[in-house]
């Protein structure tokens, strides 16, 4: 009987094994997508022309957000809704916007935004200059005109542990909408 079960492991060995790798390799993309990194779907204008609506992006948990990058928003900023934008200023820094010329600066310094769809019109209710509190980021979509982000009340600057992550990649399709052309 024992020489039995023997025989029965020795022609099953390599079966085990395909399962035992196949069971590690599924722990250690669940650990990745759990902790590392996440796919996140754009929603709305906001982002354009950099992102689309129904876009998704691989997003990096672990990065810490920088000027310029791309970051994803915790829905549970009082605005209630995860928010993809930019960072424009992180704590210290002096945000100022001249809307007569669309102009943004950052410490006294204009901004060269070839991101941005059209310069910064729109007023949304916040003083400028503002300084970023600590801990906190100033973020803006590239929409600017068509944008709720730190210029408006009900957002303002964002807690930085409420950033869920850094945008690594845009994941296909590429056009605009989230549409192959």
């Amino acid at each position: 009987m024992a020489r039995a079960i023997k025989d029965r492991y020795r022609r099953n060995r390599g079966i085990l094994e395909w399962y035992d790798a196949l069971a590690v390799a599924v722990a250690a993309i669940a650990l990745v997508f759990t902790f590392g990194v996440r796919i996140v779907q754009v929603d709305g204008s906001s982002m354009n022309p950099t992102l689309y609506d129904g876009q998704r992006i691989l997003i990096g948990a672990l990065w810490q957000p920088d000027y310029g990058d791309v970051v994803v928003i915790d829905s549970y900023i009082p605005y209630g809704k995860p928010l993809v934008k930019r960072v424009i200023g992180k704590a210290g820094d002096t945000i100022d916007i001249d809307f007569t010329s669309g102009v943004v600066y950052r410490n006294g310094q204009a901004l060269r935004e070839a991101y941005v769809a059209e310069p910064t019109w729109t007023y949304e209710g916040v003083s400028f200059p503002l300084t970023v509190p600590e801990g906190k980021l100033f973020i803006m979509g590239d929409n600017r005109n068509n944008s709720k982000d730190s210029r408006d009340a009900q957002i303002g600057c964002v807690d930085s542990r409420d950033v869920l992550g850094v945008a690594l990649l845009r994941l296909p399709p590429f056009a605009e909408g989230g549409e192959a052309s």
